[in-house]
């Protein structure tokens, strides 16, 4: 009878334990996710929001930093003529 109880308590303690640190493991994991999501929220409230909307000029543009968001997301630009990655390289207004 002893040894019956001594198992039983044995098999208590494990699945105890088990879930416990199953627990933590997740709510460490939820914390990460969490805290990811947050810095990548950071991140987009800190840049421009800029969107594309047709414009494919430099002179239609109103920094460097929108022309090259322009030539990396939007299709039909016409902003970087030598294709070098850098649009607007003669324009003096920005």
């Amino acid at each position: 009878m002893k040894m019956f109880f001594l198992i039983v308590s044995v098999f208590l303690a494990i699945i105890i334990h088990t879930y416990k640190t199953e627990t933590i493991q997740s709510e460490t994991i939820q914390f990460k996710l969490h805290k990811s999501e947050q810095s990548q929220l950071e991140a987009y409230k800190a840049s421009p929001s800029y969107k594309c909307d047709g414009r494919q000029h430099c002179s239609q543009m109103t920094s460097r930093e929108e022309a090259e968001f322009f030539i990396k997301n939007c299709p039909k630009t016409k902003m970087d003529g030598d294709r070098d990655g850098i649009p607007c390289e003669n324009h003096s207004t920005f």
